[in-house]
Parts: C-alpha cells; sequence; structure tokens
C-alpha cells in the first residue's frame, strides 16, 4: 500500500517548495517530490531558480561588479587598485557555494515544516478512489497518493531550431553559468541570441570580466516588454559600457566547430555578417516543463505549447491536480510561481488565495537595473487612456551622485482623472529594491499624490520615486 498524503508537490522550485511550506501550515500532510540533484548526487531543491537561474547569475553579477568597480570606478573614489586580476575558479566556487546554502536552506525549511521530502522524478501512475498515484523514480521507485497534486516543474531553456545545446560551445543558461570551469579562463568573444532577461544579464557578466560580447536580437526593438523610454535609457547605458547589441537581425546558419562557434547572420540592413565567437549562449525563451510527467495517465489536459491547461486558480481539467508556476500560462518569474504556490494551498484549504497579476514586478539585474510593474506608456497609448506622466533622473538625487551611479530614472504613470497609478519603470543604481514601494501602493490602489505626500529619507535613491510622483503633478523640487 503506497504512503497517502493530502498534498503531494512534484517540484521543489520557488512555486513547489512554497506551497508545500504553506500547505503544512495550513495542517495538511504534504510529500515534495524534487529531482535536482548536487554534484555529489545529493537532493538540491529549488529548481532552475536556485540551481541554474536566479541565484547563480546574481553571485556572478555580484562578483563581476565588483571586478567592474575596482578596475574602473575605484580611482573616483581615492582608491587605488593596480593589476586586479579576477580568479575566475574562485568567482565560480563562491557562486556553487551561494546555491549550496540555498539548497541546504530549502532542505532545513521543509523539515522544519515536517513535510515529507522524496528526491526523484514524480509521475502519474493513475486516479483511484484514494487520490492520485505518483510514481518516484530515484535511487529506489515507490509510489505515493495525495488527494491533492501540485504541480510546479518548471521550464527548461528554449533551444534553436537545428542548433542543440552541447553545454561546451553552445550554452543554455546551465552552460552559461559554467564558463570558465574548465581552465578559468574568460571566452575572448561571447556571442548571444536574445536580449532578453539572461541574454543581458550573462553578457553583462562577462563584458565586465574582458570579453567581447555581441548580443543578436531578432526584433526591431530592445526590450519590447519595457516602457519605451526606459528601455533607451538602458541601451544608451549599455552601448556606452561596450555592450554590442544588434537589433533586428535574422540569424542563419549556425557552425558549432572544435575552437568556438560562426554565426551567419543578416543584419538590420540587409547584409550578411559571419560572427566567430568561443562561445555562444541562446536566451530565446523557455518551455513548459513536463518531461517524463505522464500527465496522459490522469488525462491532464495541456496546451499546444506542451503548458498545462489551468484556470484562473490554478486547477487543471483533472479534479484535485493543481499547477503553478513556469509550468502555466503567465508570466515565467520565481515570484509569480511563488504567490501562485501560496493561493494553491490556501484554495485547497478552502480559504480565498491571492494573485494579481498586475502587481507582479520585473527586474533585470544589469547595471543599471531595470525594474517594472503596471502597464507601459505605449500599452496605456494602445488601450486609449488617458494618463499623465512624471519622470526624475537620478542624475539630480544626491545619494546617487554620493553613490557615483547617476545613470537613468524613475518614471510614474498616472490615470489623468483619478491619479490611481497604473505603471512605475525605473532603470538606475538599486531600482530592484525601490520597485517594491510602487508594487505596494498599486496594491492598495494609491494615487501619484499618495507617494508625492509621503516622507522619504534623505539622502536616499527613494526620494526619486517621490520625485517622479511629483512629477506626475509637473511640481518636482530638485529637478
Amino acid at each position: 500500500m503506497s504512503k497517502q498524503f493530502d498534498v503531494v508537490v512534484i517540484g521543489g522550485g520557488p512555486g513547489g517548495y512554497i506551497a508545500a511550506i504553506r500547505a503544512a501550515q495550513l495542517g495538511f500532510q504534504v510529500a515534495c517530490i524534487d529531482e535536482w540533484k548536487n554534484a555529489a548526487g545529493g537532493p538540491a531543491p529549488g529548481g532552475t531558480c536556485t540551481n541554474v537561474g536566479c541565484i547563480p547569475s546574481k553571485a556572478l553579477l555580484q562578483s563581476s561588479e565588483h571586478f567592474d568597480h575596482a578596475n574602473h570606478h575605484f580611482a573616483d573614489h581615492g582608491i587605488s587598485a593596480m593589476d586586479v586580476t579576477m580568479d575566475v575558479a574562485k568567482m565560480l566556487a563562491r557562486k556553487d557555494n551561494v546555491v549550496k546554502q540555498n539548497n541546504d536552506g530549502i532542505l532545513y525549511l521543509l523539515k522544519k515544516n515536517k513535510v515529507t521530502f522524496f528526491h526523484g522524478r514524480g509521475s502519474f501512475v493513475k486516479t483511484t478512489l484514494a487520490g492520485h498515484e505518483i510514481n518516484v523514480a530515484g535511487k529506489a521507485e515507490e509510489v505515493i497518493t495525495g488527494k491533492h497534486i501540485i504541480i510546479a516543474t518548471g521550464s527548461n531553456a528554449r533551444a534553436l531550431p537545428g542548433t542543440p545545446f552541447d553545454e561546451v560551445n553552445v550554452l543554455s543558461n546551465d552552460g552559461a553559468l559554467q564558463i570558465g570551469k574548465v581552465g578559468g579562463t574568460v571566452p575572448k568573444k561571447l556571442a548571444l541570441i536574445g536580449s532578453g532577461v539572461i541574454g543581458l544579464e550573462m553578457g553583462s557578466v562577462w563584458r565586465r570580466l574582458g570579453a567581447e560580447v555581441t548580443i543578436l536580437e531578432g526584433l526591431p526593438t530592445f526590450l519590447g516588454a519595457v516602457d519605451e523610454q526606459i528601455a533607451k535609457e538602458a541601451k544608451k547605458a549599455f552601448d556606452k559600457q561596450g555592450l554590442k547589441i544588434e537589433l533586428g537581425v535574422k540569424v542563419g546558419d549556425i557552425v558549432n566547430g572544435k575552437k568556438g562557434v560562426t554565426v551567419n547572420y543578416t543584419n538590420a540592413k540587409g547584409e550578411a555578417v559571419v560572427l566567430d565567437a568561443d562561445k555562444l549562449i541562446i536566451s530565446i525563451g523557455r518551455v513548459a516543463n513536463t518531461m517524463g510527467l505522464n500527465p496522459e495517465a490522469i488525462g491532464l489536459q495541456l496546451d499546444e505549447r506542451g503548458a498545462i491547461v489551468v484556470d484562473g486558480d490554478c486547477k487543471t481539467n483533472v479534479a484535485g491536480v493543481w499547477a503553478v508556476g513556469d509550468v502555466v500560462r503567465g508570466p515565467m518569474l520565481a515570484h509569480k510561481a511563488e504567490e501562485e504556490g501560496v493561493a494553491v494551498a490556501e484554495r485547497i484549504a478552502g480559504q480565498h488565495g491571492h494573485v494579481n497579476f498586475n502587481t507582479i514586478p520585473w527586474v533585470i539585474y544589469t547595471s543599471p537595473e531595470i525594474a517594472w510593474v503596471g502597464r507601459t506608456e505605449q500599452q496605456l497609448k494602445a488601450d486609449g487612456v488617458a494618463y499623465k506622466a512624471g519622470t526624475f533622473p537620478f542624475l539630480a538625487n544626491g545619494r546617487a551622485r554620493a553613490l557615483g551611479d547617476t545613470t537613468g530614472m524613475v518614471k510614474f504613470l498616472a490615470d489623468a482623472t483619478t491619479d490611481e497609478i497604473l505603471g512605475v519603470h525605473m532603470v538606475g543604481p538599486q531600482v530592484s529594491e525601490l520597485i517594491s514601494e510602487a508594487v505596494v501602493a498599486m496594491e492598495f490602489k494609491a494615487s501619484a499624490e499618495d507617494i508625492a505626500r509621503i516622507c522619504h529619507a534623505h539622502p536616499s535613491l527613494s526620494e526619486a520615486t517621490k520625485e517622479a510622483a511629483l512629477a506626475v503633478d509637473k511640481r518636482t523640487l530638485n529637478f
């Protein structure tokens, strides 16, 4: 007889482990299944985010930013740093240690909350009167049963047709985080296809460490999902740093050879270009991960993209089966998965879980950072919404001057009649932290005037948020 649980979560990433913990807090008997392995073959929960995504990329961004500051900005502060070098192997080891600390922290949290952890791959077997049977394939195989199943299996990197990842020369986000692991060297030339979050962040890391980086983007606009004014400001900064970004290209043949990769493409002018690189990172999006889940065993419905079909409450077409995070519709963001995981656990308990897609923040952790929440100016125009806009540059912010980083601005968009905040967009220093104020304000349907009337500490970067809100009414005080 299989072990019986109230809730079984398949996947231990941000959506999965958070759902498991919340369900356990609500008094359910909970199991969490995850197959990620560390170098020693042990469990490494946390999913793509912890193992080959958000966490390791931020570790590398931090290390490379320190290196860049030492080489190019310390002198402005009166600090002499001669012959600064980067030990790539040590940088990668630190990144791996940061990942391990997060893996261990998640295992501790699951144990603390009395969640039974299974290390292996979970797949559906059948539906019975007791619930849904799940096979766990690990060191040994066993079958467990759950009255409710929460699928949180995440996503995989999308490969370019005809150019499979070998994680040696042609790299996904996984391979991109391992560059330099063998030999400890920085590639002289690095090519990237796709100017999204992964492309920009990984390109920034290796550009700072000395690589000549070229990013190829098929779309004619840069960061199409970002407010156009903010995207233009960001691109100016990246161009100045030496990050080469080509828009409107059409990628042709890609040749993966022993000494590197050759990318043939046509640029926006229609000219044929041959780009030789030591490594090629492909970051053209991600696809839902249902590999090995065996959804047909219970009649689970997938859409044409392979994602699990859910309603507004994350219910699938099968009673008692839910799905959250990257494996369903909506933005592929770790914090979106977490919110859905909590909401589903609460819905199972008869509560009213809440996820507001309109106030999910987005962040790109480059330098300058880019962050936003709500609608862009272009979206408001397209929807025919009457709005007011206000901007404030970090150039006029005292704390930014003291930091030596005055790139960028904060932008507010508010309803022309009610003054309700409709969107906030930022590019500049530490805006990944500043955006939370805008999220809170929008959740409470605050007006721009509300933010303009709140006292902000001086000197602080957050004053740029207040001033941008004041700018909506054309009454900034420091610009």
